[in-house]
């Protein structure tokens, strides 16, 4: 078998250069695509009013809510430091037990729509779509649906991201469950198991950790999630940042907003540490 080296390719793309051209067909095919793309983009500029004196305009008065902003609010009463911490608290316990009920929920209904576990086609494409519906709703639009239903305060925000992550989180499980190998559950078959014993003792073992790490992602969003929830009046730190903010108490609300991302990093550095503890073993293990 003869081997070209990138030198000899580089001097016929010299000597030949027209042979290695695109076609006329594919590069007017590329010209449209990119005078389609430009086009959408300038009309939706046009169409959204995106003109540079509103941009300036909008820039100037960013920088004056800004300057408003500092310095930042420091409490000096404990029954103000309370209200703030405990609105964080209920939008980390919101994020958690939203978190939680969706996955306990999804976590049976992944194998359904698993084609490596329910081999029945029409009733797995049934599954699959009902998970695609309950994706289509926001957590946003759930929340206010439920606030109509049960009230203000933080159980509409943990149904809101429970009922969100049914969805999401079953049909990530069911895709990690789709990818594993086979060659563990047919070892179990093989050494006499029967199928229960193949999925808990070949199959789970690999899921493990990726179901972990999903959930884990999906936590910290929802962290996040819950201060918008709260916004629209389900509970936690999101309400009281509201409630500054419409009171146009800014320095306030730059304190709260720099709590709020303090608390996602400390999330995510712990979210992180976990993965690093249960995976890395995991990964030791095989």
């Amino acid at each position: 078998m003869t081997t070209v080296t990138r030198a000899e390719i580089l001097a016929l793309r010299q000597s030949m250069p027209l042979a290695f051209r695109p076609s006329m067909e594919m590069r007017l095919k590329r010209w449209g695509l990119m005078l389609g793309f430009t086009a959408l983009f300038a009309w939706c500029l046009y169409d959204f009013g995106f003109t540079p004196e509103r941009i300036i305009n909008g820039l100037s008065r960013l920088g004056r809510v800004l300057s408003f902003m500092f310095p930042p609010h420091i409490w000096t009463e404990w029954d103000q430091v309370s209200d703030i911490l405990t609105g964080l608290g209920e939008t980390l316990a919101m994020a958690f037990l939203g978190t939680l009920l969706g996955a306990v929920v999804a976590f049976p209904l992944s194998f359904l729509g698993a084609k490596n576990i329910n081999r029945f086609a029409f009733f797995r494409f049934g599954v699959r779509r009902g998970f695609d519906i309950i994706r289509a709703f926001e957590t946003l639009i759930l929340a206010l649906v439920f606030i109509r239903a049960f009230g203000l305060g933080p159980l509409p925000g943990v149904l809101a991201i429970a009922v969100g992550e049914i969805g999401v989180l079953a049909k990530l499980y069911a895709e990690a469950i789709e990818n594993i190998s086979k060659k563990p559950v047919e070892g179990v078959v093989a050494s006499g198991g029967s199928r229960s014993q193949a999925i808990r003792f070949g199959m789970l073992p690999q899921v493990w950790p990726v179901l972990l790490s999903i959930t884990l992602y999906n936590f910290e969003s929802n962290v996040r999630s819950g201060t918008i929830l709260g916004i629209v009046g389900a509970g936690g730190i999101g309400f009281i940042l509201s409630d500054r903010i419409g009171a146009y108490r800014w320095d306030e609300a730059w304190s709260i907003i720099f709590l709020i991302i303090a608390m996602v990093y400390v999330i995510d550095a712990l979210s992180g540490a976990i993965r690093e503890r249960f995976i890395g073993k995991w990964e030791h293990a095989k």
